[in-house]
């Protein structure tokens, strides 16, 4: 037991501006120009507050420049650890300069007569302003000066050449990942196995077993569809397939197409009833009746939507679990994206995408680097820019930066589902003409949330799993939205929080949660293998006679860019 959170506080992080609502709108930066106007005419309006906030920065500065002022920048801040930003004269004024700059300003909008929500607007603006002119990101970073004597002035050729290569070939962001170091099927998504069905959206693969006994009922994994699948399949240390195929369970996965223009019509109805013969294949190719279904972020919902339609079609029997990882059916979030949302942004953006007949996947990467800029931006720019050093080669950066499309009807659909919030009310949403109430979906489920999630925050998972019927588990792990799921054994950083009951308010269920050492993957595993039937041996060859094995894992989809 924890001690009791304050009214009004969740425990997560005060930073939650990274989230999928702002990336599926496709804002733009005209879509921050009224903000900016308000912020000017406020100005005006206020001249004496203003005057008085601009001499008390002048008090400031002048503080600065005679070394009287004091001010700390944050203790896990890590552009600004290095010790000449205390101990150089000139680092030390540049930085309390700055310094004072943003707590000036922040005093401004504090005492401004704005709306609560302009001063949200405002203070997003400011700070991305703010970190833009941090002078961590300027070529006197100490860092940088030190690489440039250090290499003879080589670091400033290389980051040049970065540079350079960026804006030809990254949309002119700094680029996350080593791309030559990781080729899919190679030293990613290595798991044996074979794609034993295949249609216009997607591919199923079987994977090979590697127990010498399996469990009866198989598990069929939906990933998102503005992802590829391989995040269950990095290496083999962090690979949930070979983590359940090694302890007895048969998995199937879905691959998704990477969509064109072509195909701007297909919606989440089209989703769902490809996910439905995905499922018909998995139960035939077994020979299991039923099957465990399982999904991850955008994926979740497409799983929770199926299981709707498919109650309403009185097939709800064909599902025998299932597990939800880091998704959202309750899409009532705070972000500060939804601030600047109205009727107009979001019109807009369905309108551009059907006019291009996909949202382009690395149109959403920029939204994500522009709402956390200091670890997807201005981290990357010093590195690669003024240290002139190659960025990381990590695989889940290489996954996350392996962009994919969403189809214009999709993403309609996902923009309404984050306006309308459909599935809190009995046939809110509509699934291939059948009206979906996820309280008459009876099946066991198991919800994993992460506390650090600023994408889909873990109070909204916590109220989407009650939102469904049957026998409910609510797990939080201690991880952000992607460690949530990769979180194999082994991590002694691991730890996760359960409570035997489901509270109204996520508060009082985190008071009275209990924290677990160690990763949740071994408490799902027991929990789905009671599900699982009996064991039988292994059946070792892939598919049947109406589904043949074709290509090897991983496919053909996964290589579509």
């Amino acid at each position: 037991m924890r001690k009791k959170p304050e009214a009004g506080v969740l425990p997560v992080p005060a930073s939650f501006v990274k989230t999928k609502p702002g990336a599926t709108l496709s804002l733009r930066g005209r879509n921050l120009f009224p903000t900016l106007r308000t912020l000017a005419l406020q100005g005006v309006k206020q001249p004496i507050n203003s005057a008085r906030h601009a001499l008390a920065l002048g008090s400031q500065l002048g503080r600065v420049l005679l070394g009287n002022t004091s001010h700390q920048p944050l203790a896990e801040d890590a552009r600004f650890q290095d010790p000449s930003w205390r101990l150089n004269p000139f680092y030390r004024r540049r930085l309390q300069a700055w310094l004072a700059c943003q707590k000036q300003l922040s005093a401004w909008i504090d005492e401004s007569h704005l709306a609560a929500d302009d001063q949200a607007r405002a203070r997003f603006i400011l700070a991305q302003l703010g970190d833009a002119l941090s002078p961590s990101n300027s070529p006197l970073n100490p860092l940088a000066v030190k690489e440039l004597f250090n290499t003879g002035g080589a670091s400033l050729l290389k980051g040049l050449g970065h540079l350079l290569d960026d804006l030809r070939h990254n949309g002119g962001l700094p680029s996350q990942v080593s791309k030559r170091a990781f080729e899919v099927g190679r030293n990613i998504a290595t798991t044996p196995g074979a794609v034993v069905f295949r249609n216009e959206l997607l591919e199923l693969i079987q994977y090979q077993p590697m127990s010498e006994k399996q469990y009866a009922r198989p598990l069929l994994i939906v990933p998102p569809q503005i992802n590829k699948y391989y995040i269950f399949d990095l290496s083999a240390q962090k690979s949930f397939v070979q983590y359940a195929l090694k302890n007895g369970l048969q998995v199937f996965i879905v691959s998704w197409r990477n969509p064109n223009a072509s195909h701007r019509d297909w919606g989440l109805s089209h989703y769902v009833q490809a996910i439905a013969k995905a499922l018909d294949v998995t139960r035939a190719v077994s020979g299991s009746k039923d099957a465990h279904l399982m999904g991850a972020c955008a994926g979740g919902l497409s799983i929770a939507a199926l299981q709707g339609y498919l109650q309403a079609k009185r097939q709800l029997g064909k599902v025998a679990s299932a597990t939800y990882l880091v998704s959202l059916l309750d899409s009532q979030i705070d972000s500060s994206a939804m601030l600047f949302v109205n009727e107009q942004t979001l019109e807009a953006a369905k309108r551009r995408s059907y006019q291009q007949g996909v949202l382009d996947g690395r149109d959403m990467a920029k939204i994500f680097a522009w709402m956390r800029p200091n670890d997807l931006v201005w981290n990357y720019w010093i590195n690669n820019y003024l240290l002139g050093k190659q960025p990381p080669a990590f695989d889940i950066l290489y996954w996350n930066n392996d962009n994919t499309r969403l189809p214009a009807a999709l993403h309609g659909d996902l923009l309404d589902f984050f306006q309308h919030n459909p599935l809190t009310h009995p046939g809110g949403l509509e699934v291939c003409g059948l009206p979906v109430n996820l309280q008459k979906v009876t099946v066991d489920s198991f919800s994993i949330a992460g506390i650090n999630d600023h994408i889909t925050p873990w109070d909204a998972v916590y109220r989407s799993t009650r939102l469904l019927g049957g026998e409910r588990r609510f797990v939080l792990s201690n991880s952000g939205h992607i460690q949530s799921i990769l979180n194999p054994p082994g991590n002694p950083k691991a730890s996760y929080l359960e409570s035997e009951t489901l509270p109204s308010d996520p508060r009082a269920w985190y008071f009275d949660a209990q924290k677990h050492d160690g990763s949740w993957w071994p408490e799902w595993l027991d929990w789905i293998q009671a599900r699982s039937g009996e064991q039988t041996e292994t059946r070792l060859a892939l598919g049947n006679q109406n589904h043949p094995p074709m290509e090897a894992a991983p496919g053909t989809y996964v290589h579509v860019s």
